[in-house]
């Protein structure tokens, strides 16, 4: 009997958002002494600031779909849109300093309407999010496909210290993602709107019984999201020097922020999970992006891993549901 309390307390205490991070820490055990066997170092310099540059880009987008996640919905435009933001963000600067803030502005617009526009779609129109998201992203594929052959605009050397600048090995990226995820973690555990995100998650029904707009804050975190997406693009951007319309896709930010999120313990039907996690689940895949270099691993193994690492995670989580429901 006290063995079974025990249990019961470690299982109580060790919560999703814990896990990951015990499996982050894991990760970077396991993985310092792959490459070390092969003659070299993860968390140098130069490797700390290699997964903290993939994981920031990653964090921005995943932010924001954690945000959709959790009211049960669901974003596939977000890497189209981060490629076509990039665009309105290079040439509406055009090398001009004085046009940076009107630049961010457009960019940040633009991708509120397009957030905007899949929320309408969902609540109004009543089309599944998975659908109504894959159909914008597809009306955004086909205007880069015919507008675009290649990297368009240019921004000025000044806004690239966005992308390039750091303080020690962090980049200020980085500390700007973290800024924003602290923001997200505060409105979603210490506000009503947060509340109101987790109730539409839990169960739409009882959460519009009790007083909920519940299409409103399905439509908020839509815009939401879209604006995290534009930020990523205005950060890559930033670094490339220029826009470009597949850098949203080539950099798979539509699955990989879905994957973050599942990994940090966010319940794809919505209701339960939070930021803390999904910045833990970013690392991780950011993490075994590093070593998968270092190693010189191919990219269909990487592929392999990673669907094997998203899968193991997503059966864990769901056997500790299932547990904990018996109980």
């Amino acid at each position: 009997m006290a063995k079974r309390q025990v249990r019961q307390r470690v299982q109580r205490t060790i919560s999703p958002t814990v896990s990951v991070y015990v499996a982050l820490v894991v990760l970077l055990v396991a993985g310092s002494i792959l490459v070390g066997v092969q003659g070299g170092v993860l968390l140098d310099h130069g490797g700390i600031l290699n997964i903290l540059t993939r994981g920031t880009v990653l964090g921005l987008v995943a932010i924001g779909q954690t945000m959709v996640i959790l009211t049960g919905s669901l974003d596939l435009s977000v890497a189209y849109l981060i490629g076509l933001c990039s665009l309105i963000a290079a040439e509406t600067m055009a090398g001009d300093p004085a046009m940076i803030i009107p630049g961010i502005l457009l960019t940040l617009g633009f991708a509120a309407m397009v957030g905007l526009v899949n929320g309408l779609v969902i609540t109004q129109l009543n089309v599944n999010a998975f659908i109504a998201t894959l159909g914008i992203a597809l009306i955004i594929r086909g205007y880069l496909e015919n507008t675009y052959t290649g990297p368009a605009g240019s921004v000025p050397r000044g806004f690239q210290h966005l992308g390039y600048d750091r303080i020690g090995p962090i980049p200020v990226s980085t500390l700007v993602m973290l800024a924003l995820a602290g923001l997200a973690w505060w409105y979603l555990t210490r506000t009503r709107g947060g509340y109101h995100i987790y109730a539409v998650g839990g169960d739409q029904d009882v959460a519009r019984l009790s007083g909920i707009r519940t299409s409103r804050t399905t439509v908020k975190v839509h815009v939401l999201c879209s604006i995290m997406a534009g930020l990523a693009a205005l950060l890559l951007a930033s670094r490339l020097g220029s826009g470009s319309p597949y850098v949203g896709t080539d950099g798979g930010y539509d699955l990989e922020s879905i994957a973050a999120v599942v990994l940090g313990g966010t319940l794809l039907s919505g209701g339960r999970g939070g930021v803390a996690g999904t910045i833990g689940g970013v690392l991780i895949l950011a993490t075994l992006d590093t070593i998968f270099d270092d190693l010189g691993v191919t990219p269909f193994l990487k592929d392999v891993v990673r669907g094997a690492v998203l899968i193991t995670a997503v059966a864990l989580y769901a056997r500790s549901q299932l547990s904990r429901r018996a109980r």
